[in-house]
């Protein structure tokens, strides 16, 4: 989507209709590129089973003074991951990556590979369901499953939620704040699971994009991957700065609560 997203639960299950098939490497990577006010990852130390471990109290760019994107990766990790990992440490880039459990029971090497990269690690669910519509007993199911899935995988525990199709209920937002998971959403969907062209994906993301916002992306799709070079290169050429999500938001988020932008009004990537 080109703006801020209008979570509805009919719009869910529309989309839950449209998706439901969307979940049915390595090699040299691109040239580097230098990034505005962004820096290569540090080392990432180990946390074990700690909700919040991943992102310090203090993010490493200021967004309310910086051109900031988040970009963040849905459904995998897959085969193509491994390659986004690829390109993604070629070009000095931190994302987010929004799991699916039963992909991480089958690839915990990818987890694990994603987690010591520096990247950010998070919760979308065991088997991609629609949450919003789900009993209690189901969102309970799902969310848990999938965090010891991944921190079986990678030691950590997420302490965030992409909750699939973008489908959201009260009930979820007690579960998800009784759990310590934040709910973050996104500003720009390039379609990328309708349109397994990596011009088409390019080219919506490169057009929607603005500071403080935050793209899905798919890592399941070989096509979405291939558009990934582009996007940075010429993001970069723009000046934004890559972040993970926490770091958008300052370095720490409220279990239970919806994020979809940074909001910092004018004062957003002034020098």
């Amino acid at each position: 989507m080109d703006g801020p997203i209008l979570v509805r639960r009919a719009a869910a299950a529309v989309l839950a209709a449209t998706v439901c098939g969307a979940l049915s490497t390595l090699g040299p990577g691109p040239q580097r590129v230098g990034l505005a006010a962004a820096s290569a990852p540090a080392p990432v130390p180990k946390h074990r089973g700690s909700a919040g471990a991943q992102h310090g109290a203090v993010a490493r760019v200021d967004c309310r003074r910086v051109k900031c994107v988040a970009l963040t990766f849905d459904d995998g990790p897959a085969e193509s991951t491994g390659r986004l990992l690829d390109i993604l440490a070629a070009h000095h880039v931190r994302a987010t990556f929004f799991i699916v459990g039963e992909q991480a029971a089958k690839y915990p090497e990818l987890v694990r590979r994603e987690h010591e990269a520096g990247h950010q690690i998070a919760d979308h669910s065991y088997t991609h369901a629609d949450l919003g519509r789900a009993s209690r007993k189901k969102i309970l199911s799902e969310l848990t499953r999938t965090q010891e899935a991944i921190r079986r995988a990678s030691g950590i525990t997420p302490d965030m939620l992409r909750p699939p199709y973008g489908s959201v209920s009260k009930r979820l937002t007690a579960i998800t704040r009784r759990m310590g998971l934040a709910q973050v959403l996104w500003t720009v969907d390039p379609l990328d699971w309708e349109h397994r062209d990596t011009r088409y994906v390019e080219r919506r993301v490169l057009k929607a994009v603005r500071p403080g916002y935050i793209v899905l992306m798919h890592d399941i799709h070989p096509t979405t991957v291939d558009a990934v070079p582009s996007i940075i290169e010429k993001l970069a050429a723009r000046g934004y700065a890559f972040v993970t999500v926490p770091e958008l938001f300052g370095g720490s988020l409220t279990p239970g609560e919806e994020y979809v932008q940074l909001k910092s009004g004018d004062h957003q990537g002034l020098p």
